[in-house]
C-alpha cells in the first residue's frame, strides 16, 4: 500500500518546478509522439497516427508545432504515385526530449523525497 503524506501543523504546501521541463513537449500527446520518434530514424505519418491513437489532423497540428520549435523534421515524398509524409526528430528534438525526461525524473524523485521527509508522514 502507498504511504500517505499529511501536512504537519502550520505546514504550507510548496511547489518546486524543476529546471528543464519543456512547455513545447509537455503535453501528453506531444510527449508520446516525440518518444515514439526517438525510437527510430524516421516514421511514416500513418505509423505515428496509429501509435498515438489520434486523427490525421491532430498529427499534422502537433508535427507543425514541433517543427516550428525545431524538434521535428517533416519530409514529404512519394511511394509510387502515392504521397507520403515522414517525421523524424532533429538533433535539437532529441536533446530536448532527453532534458525533459530528466526533468520529469527529477520532479518525481524530489516529490518522493519530500513526502518521506514530511513530518505528517503516515503509512495508513
Amino acid at each position: 500500500m502507498a504511504e500517505r503524506c499529511l501536512p504537519g501543523p502550520g505546514e504550507g504546501v510548496s511547489r518546486h518546478v524543476p529546471q528543464g521541463l519543456d512547455e513545447v513537449i509537455h503535453h501528453p500527446t506531444r510527449l508520446q509522439l516525440m518518444a515514439f520518434l526517438s525510437g527510430c530514424a524516421e516514421a511514416e505519418f500513418g505509423s505515428v497516427r496509429d501509435y498515438c491513437g489520434i486523427s490525421d489532423a491532430s498529427v499534422s497540428r502537433i508535427a507543425q508545432a514541433l517543427e516550428s520549435a525545431g524538434y521535428v523534421q517533416v519530409r514529404k515524398g512519394y511511394i509510387g504515385r502515392r504521397p507520403r509524409t515522414w517525421l523524424s526528430l532533429t538533433p535539437e528534438g532529441r536533446t530536448a526530449l532527453v532534458g525533459h525526461m530528466a526533468a520529469l525524473q527529477s520532479l518525481a524523485a524530489a516529490a518522493q523525497q519530500a513526502g518521506a521527509r514530511s513530518p505528517g508522514w503516515s503509512a495508513e
